[in-house]
């Protein structure tokens, strides 16, 4: 069975009493490369596995000098590298997967099987040996359930086959049946966290991520584009939080086999997020409101509500994400602001040259 040395089976005071290796699946993603750093400002040992199908080596750039990092561009399908890699880590966190409303609709067999088969091979690999796994899910598995806050044990309440929308959340959570059922049959130590819209810096709207798109729309300028009546509510999470909550649920013995939400309970409309962001942005934005059946699918469904009950989170480790909504733009917009500023001074001076 699964031990952290003894030094870690609490949360360690001090960073240097034991340095781990880390592997990150989806380590070039959003969450990914935020854990990455933080694990890494920690003295601890970092491997990331990214094909970069969703991820980007923009967000780990910073980090390639770092002493202990060690990076791979290559997929979890590849059964050699994976088993090596799984066989030198301590611990695997499983974030390699297809995300994102617009991919899921678009791309529903990627979906399905990324998920589902990725995670049967991490399981598998990290089994041969006890290697600690911390999986990651979605808030979208608790579907069209109403009864909100949503807590670990309520009902998964999805629609019809026939609707796509439902692909990513039936397969997430056969992701966790699985993870599950390894830790109950083969005690495979596993943990397995339902992230909550985690939103800040590298976070990319290219796949229907609401926040970057209402941010980068609102600092141009541009329509701002809210799906459906505006009506729907979800809570914002700060990738900051959702990290220090991941590193503190790591090391405990008695997260192993638990199903964690992991998200703030700062509730808001879209609409309303919409008119923040063109608040905290000074933005002259105007909104315009795109039917679903327009922006996914002739039938798309969605669901009004989803806010997360984080009382589980709270009783183990002490902590609750709580950064406020405005902090979250602002810092995404700081970010978009320098980024764009940087993009619009090398279009700049690529002009410049051309013209010599």
């Amino acid at each position: 069975m699964f031990q952290f040395p003894p030094q870690t089976k609490t949360i360690p005071t001090d960073f240097e009493e034991a340095q781990l290796r880390y592997l990150i699946t989806g380590g070039a993603g959003f969450i990914g490369s935020h854990l990455a750093e933080r694990l890494l400002d920690r003295g601890e040992r970092v491997v990331l596995l990214d094909n970069l199908s969703t991820g980007s080596m923009e967000n780990i750039r910073h980090l390639k000098g770092a002493e202990n990092l060690e990076y791979h561009l290559d997929g979890i399908e590849n059964k050699q590298l994976l088993a090596e890699l799984t066989d030198d880590a301590d611990v695997i966190v499983h974030f390699a997967a297809a995300v994102g409303v617009k991919l899921i609709v678009e791309s529903p067999v990627r979906t399905i099987e990324t998920n589902v088969n990725g995670t049967q091979l991490i399981l598998e690999a990290a089994s041969k040996k006890k290697k600690m796994v911390l999986l990651a899910s979605t808030s979208e598995v608790y579907g069209k359930n109403t009864q909100v806050p949503f807590h670990e044990d309520s009902d998964l309440v999805l629609g019809a086959t026939t609707k796509g929308r439902w692909s990513y959340a039936a397969s997430k959570a056969l992701d966790e049946f699985l993870a599950i059922a390894y830790w109950k049959e083969k005690k495979q130590p596993v943990i397995v966290v339902r992230f909550f819209n985690t939103v800040g810096p590298r976070q990319t709207g290219r796949y229907g991520m609401v926040l970057p798109n209402f941010v980068q729309r609102a600092l141009k300028n541009e329509p701002i584009e809210v799906y459906g009546d505006g009506k729907q509510s979800r809570c914002f999470c700060d990738v900051r939080d959702t990290v220090e909550g991941l590193l503190r649920l790591m090391p405990l013995e008695r997260a192993i086999g638990e199903v964690i939400n992991i998200g703030n309970t700062e509730e808001v409309t879209i609409e309303n997020l919409a008119n923040l962001v063109k608040q905290r942005t000074n933005s002259s934005s105007p909104i315009h409101y795109i039917p679903y059946d327009k922006a996914y699918e002739p039938g798309f469904e969605d669901m009004m509500r989803r806010v997360p009950c984080i009382d589980k989170l709270y009783s183990l480790t002490g902590f609750r994400p709580q950064t406020s909504l405005t902090d979250i733009i602002d810092r995404v917009s700081a970010y978009y602001r320098q980024k764009e500023g940087f993009l619009a001074d090398a279009a700049v001076a690529t002009r410049s040259v051309a013209r010599v």
